[in-house]
């Protein structure tokens, strides 16, 4: 089995307790991530759905990715319940290999995500990918922290917490970012520098 498998096969197992774990990232973070959304919408991991009650009506649509088919049944469940003025389509799909065309999409939205992503770097090159020159990518991301004693305590329980619910709490995200090509151009700490609200572009020039 490789990795990949390894990963769908934790978030199907956990994908029942996902809402409680959901509630880690606050609402107010999740509004005002939303609020600057425009034209049409791509969530990656898009999980359990627990971003849908925070778009806008001013969304023109939004599609859902996520590789877990369990996590996205209970998102479907909360697009059946909703009523919302704009259409949505929910796709299983491994970020790391997005299933649609170049330049689809005027915003990308990923919240938690990138922790537990096998090949972060691919996930991101794919975003830059589907992602129109002009558009942008919004992000809540917890990392690890800057300062070096949190960062090792960080880096020591970090097995268990994969071994939990399959999220790595040291990746070094900026780095990453960074050496993906995307531009960082709003970096917002919300829990000191673990937990940041990031606004990146393309850059395809």
């Amino acid at each position: 089995m490789n990795i990949n498998e390894k990963v769908k096969r934790r978030y199907n197992r956990i994908s029942g307790i996902y809402e409680i774990m959901d509630k880690m990232i606050k609402e107010e973070w999740r509004f005002n991530l939303l609020s600057n959304i425009a034209g049409n919408v791509l969530e990656v991991g898009i999980g359990t759905g627990a971003n849908l009650s925070f778009y806008p009506t001013h969304t023109k649509s939004l599609t859902g990715v996520d590789f877990s088919p369990r996590m996205l049944k209970h998102a479907r469940d909360k697009v059946a319940k909703g009523h919302f003025s704009f259409p949505i389509e929910l796709v299983e799909a491994d970020i790391q290999s997005l299933p649609f065309p170049d330049d689809s999409f005027d915003t990308i939205v990923s919240t938690c995500v990138f922790c537990s992503v096998p090949d972060p770097l691919s996930g991101l090159q794919e975003l830059k990918r589907v992602c129109k020159p002009d558009g942008q990518i919004l992000m809540l991301e917890h990392m690890k922290s800057d300062q070096k004693w949190v960062g090792t305590v960080m880096d020591l329980l970090n097995p268990l917490t994969v071994r939990l619910w399959g999220a790595n709490i040291n990746r070094e995200t900026m780095n990453t970012i960074e050496h993906s090509g995307l531009l960082i151009e709003k970096d917002k700490h919300l829990m000191g520098s673990i937990f940041r609200e990031l606004s990146v572009r393309p850059n395809k020039s």
